[in-house]
Formats: structure tokens, C-alpha cells, sequence
């Protein structure tokens, strides 16, 4: 279980200097559905939640349109905790820094499916190396760690692009978008 005390107070990263508040997540404890985004925004940094921005907005419209979901049945977070200045991609070294509170909170909210939005989101999730151009709506069975391999449990997922991408790519983006969530639903019809 993640200490989120020892989470809020990190400085394991250059991040921790220039941040308002770490963004843990958000969301019920045992979710059939975690959507997981690369970092805060500005947004995010000041209201202490992830995907609260325009990009949240377009998201969780998305969500609800394609699969049925709304906000508070996913657990919402991010790879790394803390905004990377200018709203930058994370350094390798700052999601090396979050991988353990990372990896935990994926063992602790043990989802039946994961989201991962994006090309950070997807390589921490999935090992993925080729862009989330190649691998979207690709569906990936990831085996659980700990006491759930004892029982074989695995986890579901697949990859789409980053909101932000879809603000800033147009319809083209969001109908690939609105494809991989078909997906999605049907991998939730079958959790």
C-alpha cells in the first residue's frame, strides 16, 4: 500500500522543486477501469487531480459517449506525479523517479482494464517501444505482480492517443480516439 504522506512530500526528482502539490490520483479503490495519463498540467498542479484541464474535459466526454463510463467509476492518475515545467514530456529520469509509486498504485487499485493515454502512458504500462501511432486500440495482457500471480489474475489494456493530442490534431485524431474506446468497451464488457 502506497504511503501517501511519504508521496505528497517526494523529492526524488528535480520536480519537487517547481511543483504546487503532487498529483496522486483520484477515484474509488477497486476500479474496472484506470486510466492513466504521462503528467499534471497546470491545471492539475493547482487543483491537485489529473485531467481536470480541457484535455479532462474532452477525455471523460469521450468516455461517456463511446464506453458508458463516467469519471468516478476510473481511477484517474498519471506516470509521473508532479508537473514538468512548461508541460514538457517527462525525463526519463522523472518517471524513474515515479515508477515504484507507479507500479504500486497499479498493484494497489488492481483494475481489470488500464487506459494508457499517450506515448509515456503506454511504455510504462505496456513496454511498448514504437509510438502509440503504431499501437493504438492494440489490446495487451499485462500478468498482475504479487499475491494476484498466484491466482493468474491479469490485467487488460490497450493504448490511444493523449487528449492533448486530439485538441491539438482535430476530428482525425479524436475519431482514432473514439475507435480504440470501442475497443475499450468491449474489453470492460468482458472484465
Amino acid at each position: 500500500m502506497i504511503d501517501l504522506d511519504e508521496l505528497r512530500s517526494c523529492t526524488r526528482c528535480s520536480l519537487s522543486a517547481t511543483r504546487q502539490r503532487v498529483v496522486i490520483g483520484s477515484g474509488p479503490q477497486h476500479p474496472r477501469l484506470m486510466v492513466v495519463g504521462e503528467a499534471p498540467g497546470r491545471y492539475e498542479d493547482e487543483g491537485g487531480e489529473p485531467f481536470i484541464g480541457r484535455s479532462g474535459r474532452l477525455l471523460f466526454a469521450l468516455l461517456r459517449e463511446e464506453v458508458g463510463v463516467e469519471r468516478d467509476e476510473c481511477f484517474v492518475t498519471n506516470v509521473v506525479k508532479c508537473r514538468p515545467p512548461g508541460n514538457r514530456t517527462p525525463a526519463r529520469g522523472e518517471i524513474l523517479a515515479c515508477h515504484d509509486w507507479f507500479d504500486a498504485q497499479v498493484k494497489d487499485y488492481a483494475p481489470a482494464v488500464v487506459l494508457a493515454l499517450g506515448n509515456v502512458a503506454a511504455r510504462a504500462l505496456f513496454d511498448f517501444t514504437e509510438g502509440v501511432g503504431l499501437t493504438h486500440g492494440r489490446i495487451v495482457t499485462v500478468a498482475k505482480k504479487g499475491a494476484d500471480a498466484v491466482s493468474g489474475a491479469v490485467t487488460r489494456g490497450l493504448a490511444t492517443y493523449h487528449p492533448a493530442a486530439a485538441l491539438r490534431g482535430g476530428s482525425s485524431v479524436v475519431d482514432v480516439m473514439r475507435g480504440d474506446l470501442r475497443i475499450l468497451k468491449r474489453l470492460l464488457e468482458d472484465a
